[in-house]
């Protein structure tokens, strides 16, 4: 199996909402030819947006089940302004701040907001990685 993630779809109980806040969040809608989801490029991978149900339907489960949901997805700025312009951002277009920007234990700097389904996303300066010129980060031996 090749090392890759080509696209983290996410689930919404509504579609319009979502597809607003990505786009306000400067995120162009891609694909359009695909209706019943909406597809955004993320550097080399995919963001989708799906109807839960459907979603849930697909993999064969049916419970969201309460609370945390065992994972985050992260987006590494270039600096830590950076970090607190775009936690801006998000709570300006819809999203709620989960947790401020702040000096994180492992030496960056982060924060959290929620996009309006609920889902987590990191935003971090990683001073002990560094981004390659189209976002991309490689990771160290």
């Amino acid at each position: 199996m090749d090392q890759r993630i080509s696209i983290v779809t996410l689930g919404t109980d509504d579609m319009a909402r979502a597809v607003a806040f990505w786009e306000a969040m400067g995120w162009p809608r891609k694909a359009k030819a695909f209706e019943s989801i909406a597809m955004f490029q993320a550097g080399g991978m995919a963001l989708a947006i799906y109807p839960f149900d459907k979603l849930a339907e697909d993999c064969g489960m049916t419970d969201r089940g309460p609370g945390f949901g065992g994972f985050t997805i992260a987006y590494n700025a270039r600096s830590r302004e950076e970090v607190d312009a775009i936690l801006a951002k998000a709570v300006a277009c819809g999203g709620t701040l989960q947790k401020a920007a702040h000096k994180a234990f492992w030496g960056g700097y982060s924060g959290y907001f929620l996009d309006p389904d609920g889902h987590p996303w990191e935003v971090a300066h990683n001073p002990f990685l560094s981004l390659a010129d189209d976002g991309s980060i490689t990771l160290p031996d």
